[in-house]
């Protein structure tokens, strides 16, 4: 089946990401009326939710095909929903200062990479996501969630990003690693997509150049 990459907007927002993020065999989106185009790109169930009251899913949430950790602000009849939906997944309430759960997380089925300011939290993320964890940084960032987008097939990381770190990444996710922007030269990659390894959903603000490293990158 042939890669694609669709551009959309949520209602004349171009920051996808902030939304939802998806899996292999899932997508969580707070973006109910996008739930159809994006299961039809992504060849996946799209699971609607709030998370803290919020249509933020892709901030507040983040996982793979075993698990999903979330903030600990979530709201009791979101948990309960969410184990209903994804009963056959791990859920993890993580127990931190730290809400933007999305933004501190990048994994895939293979490896998973932490924020710093989640280390303590290694162990118990390590058990609910069923991959190996690392903590470090990713181009000066911490939150290396939001700077960096990873799938089975390729992870694309913020242009910031050193040759030392590119191979760190590979040699965690264990899939091939590259530099890129997107929304018009923003280092903040998971803003602007929502990507397994069918389809990579791309804001409509990102550039001709931006969408040809994502192929390269995710194809």
């Amino acid at each position: 089946m042939p890669f694609k990459f669709p551009r959309m907007n949520f209602s004349g927002d171009h920051n996808l990401g902030l939304y939802g993020f998806a899996t292999e065999s899932y997508c969580l989106l707070g973006f109910s009326d996008a739930a159809k185009p994006v299961s039809s790109a992504l060849k996946v169930p799209v699971i609607t939710s709030t998370l803290f009251g919020t249509e933020l899913c892709g901030v507040f949430a983040a996982g793979n095909d075993n698990g999903i950790i979330l903030t600990p602000m979530i709201e009791k009849e979101e948990i309960a929903s969410l184990k209903t939906s994804l009963k056959n997944l791990n859920v993890l309430i993580l127990d931190t200062k730290y809400t933007a759960i999305g933004n501190l997380i990048l994994t895939n089925n293979k490896g998973c990479i932490i924020s710093p300011l989640l280390s303590q939290h290694r162990k118990e993320i390590e058990e609910c996501l069923g991959v190996p964890v690392e903590s470090g940084k990713i181009g000066g960032f911490e939150t290396v969630g939001s700077a960096a987008l990873t799938t089975e097939k390729g992870c694309l990381t913020t242009n910031t990003a050193t040759e030392e770190e590119l191979k760190w990444i590979e040699s965690v996710l264990k899939v091939k690693t590259d530099l890129g922007t997107v929304s018009r030269g923003s280092p903040f990659i998971h803003s602007a997509l929502i990507v397994n390894s069918l389809a990579a959903i791309c804001s409509e603000s990102c550039t001709g150049p931006e969408l040809g490293r994502i192929g390269e990158v995710f194809e």
